[in-house]
């Protein structure tokens, strides 16, 4: 903990300090940076580790009970004032190991460390804390992380969730910018699936089908690469402490866990929710609202397959770009460039998609990407 009293007033920083005291005493070991402490702050402690300038230790032992053994090694060298009955021992320590006070007594409070009997025991300490007892064996684990990998996955779900629900903006601008595309390119080809009389409206019932496909597509992709993004720098610094791995991760990504009763705390011991595809309900309720408002306005067949089919290809050419959005982040260095490669993307599958150019009319040693285009 690195100085968890600044800032605070005596009766806060007591209280802190009461809290850290009960963590050690059920076992557990606490590491504190304290500035300036109080003399019940600082003796509230076990060890100290103190450095001087350039990091060399100058003290590294016990405080014993009202500082007792931190005085006594210090008292013990040449030159020293002893401390004043009532004066903080902090505040003491640092007035005498100052450098000025080297200067002026002529020592090096690290050398003087070095050759003290104290440093000694902490060496005899550590070589014997490193040999194994015998009978010992090495400790062995199965995976490097804590947790199984299927508590990982929940774990990056049950993230993943919160990640979405504290931003709503993502979700209400995708859906109002779904309904407002789906409305402005209804209008546009009010009816032209009801009155096919010719090739040409034949034409342009494909057209729109290509239009509404491609554009919510699209915004798909550039709209979930800045929450990728974001995510980035903590999903370096957790796997990088063990706590899951990458597809855990990558799996609660794409993925999205909605809790049974969301106005409910959490469980602590297990989760008592459902988990559905993260991307897979904002893609399906995307498609639906879609897909129903173009499909009416253009004035398609109202027929069962006719219909479903309409909303199988739109959901996952949705979900395709956006799957895609999330591999160029993963896959780039940083949001800008994957917006740019992924520009790149869209004007080749637009080319390669059998519309602008009839997939026979594409020459032969190019029409193999045809196949392999989403958009296609």
């Amino acid at each position: 903990m690195d100085e968890p009293t600044s800032g605070l007033d005596a009766m806060a920083a007591a209280i802190v300090m009461r809290t850290v005291r009960s963590t050690v005493d059920t076992g557990r070991t606490v590491v504190c940076t304290i500035h300036q402490p109080s003399i019940d702050i600082f003796e509230s402690f076990d060890e100290l580790l103190l450095l001087k300038q350039g990091g060399q230790e100058i003290y590294v032992g016990p405080l014993g009970h009202n500082s007792s053994n931190l005085n006594t090694y210090f008292e013990g060298i040449q030159g020293v004032t002893k401390i004043k009955d009532g004066y903080n021992p902090a505040t003491w320590m640092l007035e005498v190991t100052a450098s000025s006070k080297e200067v002026e007594l002529g020592i090096d409070f690290a050398e003087v460390y070095k050759n003290s009997q104290l440093y000694r025991r902490n060496k005899a300490l550590i070589k014997e804390l490193s040999t194994p007892a015998s009978g010992s064996r090495d400790l062995y684990f199965t995976s490097q992380y804590s947790r199984s990998f299927w508590t990982q996955c929940m774990a990056c779900l049950w993230k993943q969730h919160w990640s979405y629900w504290r931003n709503p903006v993502y979700t209400a601008i995708r859906f109002l910018y779904t309904i407002a595309v789906a409305i402005l390119l209804g209008t546009m080809f009010w009816n032209v699936g009801s009155n096919i009389e010719k090739e040409q409206d034949l034409f342009n019932a494909m057209g729109s089908m290509y239009c509404a496909v491609l554009i919510i597509g699209i915004k798909n992709n550039s709209a979930v690469q800045p929450m990728v993004a974001v995510e980035r720098t903590v999903f370096y610094r957790e796997r990088a402490a063990g706590m899951y791995s990458d597809f855990p991760y990558a799996f609660g990504q794409a993925s999205i866990s909605y809790f049974v009763r969301l106005l409910q705390d959490p469980p602590k011991s297990h989760f008592v929710h459902f988990y559905v595809v993260i991307e897979l309900p904002h893609v399906f309720v995307q498609s639906v609202i879609y897909g129903f408002i173009v499909y009416a306005m253009i004035g398609f067949e109202w027929t069962l397959v006719k219909v479903l089919c309409c909303l199988f290809f739109m959901y996952f050419t949705f979900l395709y770009f956006t799957f895609h959005g999330m591999m160029l982040v993963a896959m780039t260095p940083n949001n800008h460039i994957s917006t740019i490669v992924s520009s790149a993307f869209y004007s080749v599958w637009n080319i390669f998609s059998g519309f602008i150019v009839p997939r026979p009319s594409i020459p032969v040693w190019w029409r193999w990407y045809s196949w392999a285009n989403p958009v296609a």
